[in-house]
Formats: structure tokens, sequence, C-alpha cells
């Protein structure tokens, strides 16, 4: 299975592909991805977030 946004998002689809790739629920993808952007400062969240969504392609029709 490729890495793809998904199609059940909230913002970009980001966490929601992440989460399919991995078999995760998108829910704990989402809240982990949250928590490691607030209590890690060397984790950028917004920038990363934001170039997986340029770098990511779409979902498949």
């Amino acid at each position: 299975m490729a890495l793809t946004r998904s199609r059940q998002k909230i913002i970009a689809g980001v966490c929601g592909g992440l989460a399919e790739w991995l078999g995760w629920s998108p829910n704990l993808v989402r809240i982990l991805y949250v928590l490691v952007s607030v209590l890690s400062a060397a984790f950028p969240g917004i920038l990363v977030y934001i170039v997986l969504w340029i770098v990511m392609p779409p979902p498949r029709q």
C-alpha cells in the first residue's frame, strides 16, 4: 500500500493517510502527532504537516 493522503480527513488527510499506511486508528495518530508537536521543541509539527501535505499524493479515486 502506498502512502497517500486519506479521504477521511479533518484538515488535509495527512494523519489519516499515515494511519491507513501504518494500520492504526486515525484518531490515535492525530493525538500522537499533536502530543509530539506540543511536547517536543525539536519537532516543528506545523511545518512537517505542511511539507507532508505538499509531498503526499492525494487519495486514489
